[in-house]
């Protein structure tokens, strides 16, 4: 896990590295560039950015998702200003004017501005739909209205802010705020999905922000501003092209809200965990459909209960894989044992009891799968006072992922109903784990599984219920 970490943010780093490298040594040269490529290079950004809005408008509208319509509203905003500075384009429809440079400085301080408020809560509703159609709607007329007048009469928009100017620095300040946001958000949606979409999502920010610099503190006849625009227009395509058609296949990853919730990652483990995990369990389903529900189960509980306790993206993404496959090594279980409608003898359940193992080589066979998944799938019934099997380890011996496997593990079992007993209630199985905390079981995890499970009896009130309730009884 650490190595894999590293080699992502090694990677990220290079995608920032070797860009700056080439603008330090080269940036300064100065060129003469044709009004005409430049033109060319917007119109190009401004399609790709306008399909993305649309397809992000049209499909948040139809879902009532008002995050996605948000993300939408950024993509028509940076196609108005990009379509704008295009046109400004000395020689194009006009000589030297001001637009050119405002609408270059403002483009992706604006696109990234709207991106942050993506991850708005109340922005999920499906009535933030209609006021945000409403204001992108607003923001796109005003963008193209201020290019025309801009266009038409020159002299009323000057050349502001100039190239490293106080004005330009603040403003790159906020700008790369805004980005480190935003990239922050996907970098988080990658840990736990692992897609390359999300990953070029993440490159293609990264490269905005590279951009961003060369706009605001270098001039138009300098070759760093001519290959900052390129990485511009780049940038829009690795961040606009993925999530679009993500939601449109209806299965987004959600990269620039960075909400993405591990319990996602159970409910719908094809899109997010890999073909491999979904076969797995289907051939688990088809074994003994109990056993598959259980480890459904199971592992919404063990995420649910890691994000209650800190786990990382990646450290989760573990804990979901391994929790939805702990119980793989029942294929290998006989079918009169593992559906047996009694209590098992001693025999049967030593089979029981090796279940473990065979799972752990099922999933090593199969390949494709980390050392943690293959750990939790091997020690989901270890101890930390060594009673547990089948290796009989101990306190020092279990990691965190481990602790909380096992206990959401015995939870879901004692509530489930089973031919040979009646299902426990659930505050009988919370007394046994309590009782059990900190000698078979860990204290954190029995603590944190009781603090979902509450939240889930009384979910907090929304914050706007919460100040509306306020406001009234004053």
């Amino acid at each position: 896990m650490r190595g894999r970490l590293v080699s992502f943010a090694v990677l990220v780093a290079a995608s920032a590295s070797g860009p700056l490298a080439i603008l330090h040594f080269f940036g300064r040269d100065q060129v003469q560039v044709d009004s005409w490529i430049h033109f060319g290079f917007l119109a190009f950004g401004s399609l790709a950015a306008a399909g993305a809005a649309l397809a992000l408008t049209i499909v948040g509208a139809r879902r009532g998702d008002g995050r996605t319509v948000l993300l939408g509203t950024a993509f028509s905003v940076m196609t108005g200003i990009l379509a704008v500075h295009g046109l400004a384009t000395p020689g194009i429809l006009a000589g030297q004017n001001g637009v050119i440079a405002f609408s270059g400085a403002a483009v992706l301080p604006a696109g990234g501005a709207i991106l942050a408020l993506s991850a708005l809560p109340a922005l999920r509703r499906p009535t933030a739909v209609r006021p945000l159609l409403a204001l992108q709607a607003v923001l796109l007329v005003t963008v193209i209205a201020l290019g025309v007048v801009g266009i038409m009469f020159p002299g009323s928009v000057p050349s502001v802010p100039e190239a490293g100017s106080t004005a330009a620095v603040v403003l790159l300040v906020v700008g790369l705020c805004f980005f480190a946001t935003v990239t922050l958000r996907a970098v988080r949606t990658f840990s736990l999905t692992r897609r390359h979409a999300d990953l070029v999502v993440v490159v293609g920010l990264v490269w905005l922000s590279v951009a961003l610099v060369t706009q605001l503190l270098l001039s138009w006849i300098e070759l760093g501003w001519w290959i900052g625009h390129a990485m511009e227009l780049l940038g829009v395509l690795m961040v606009g092209v993925p999530v679009a058609l993500d939601v449109h296949r209806g299965s987004a990853s959600r990269p620039l809200s960075g909400d993405l919730r591990a319990t996602e990652l159970v409910a719908a483990e094809e899109a997010y965990l890999g073909s491999n995990v979904r076969a797995l369990l289907a051939h688990l389903a088809d074994k003994d459909a109990y056993t598959e529900l259980h480890t459904r189960r199971v592992a919404l509980r063990a995420v649910q209960v890691g994000e209650g306790l800190g786990l990382s993206g990646g450290r989760l993404r573990g804990l979901a894989i391994g929790g939805l496959l702990h119980d793989i090594g029942k294929l290998s279980v006989p079918t009169d044992i593992l559906q047996k409608p009694g209590s098992l003898t001693e025999d049967e359940y030593e089979v029981i009891r090796r279940h473990p193992e065979w799972g752990r080589s099922l999933v090593r066979e199969l390949g494709g799968f980390p050392a943690e998944v293959e750990r939790l799938v091997m020690d989901h019934h270890e101890r930390l006072d060594g009673t547990g099997y089948p290796r009989g380890l101990g306190d020092r011996q279990l990691d965190l992922e481990t602790r909380i496997l096992a206990v959401c593990d015995v939870h879901d079992a004692l509530l489930s109903q089973r031919v040979y007993r009646e299902a426990w209630s659930e505050e009988a199985a919370l007394g046994l784990l309590r009782d059990q905390s900190g000698t078979a079981f860990d204290a954190r995890c029995v603590a944190a599984l009781e603090r979902v499970l509450e939240d889930e009896r009384h979910p907090p009130e929304p914050a706007d219920r919460v100040g509306h309730a306020a406001w009234a009884a004053a």
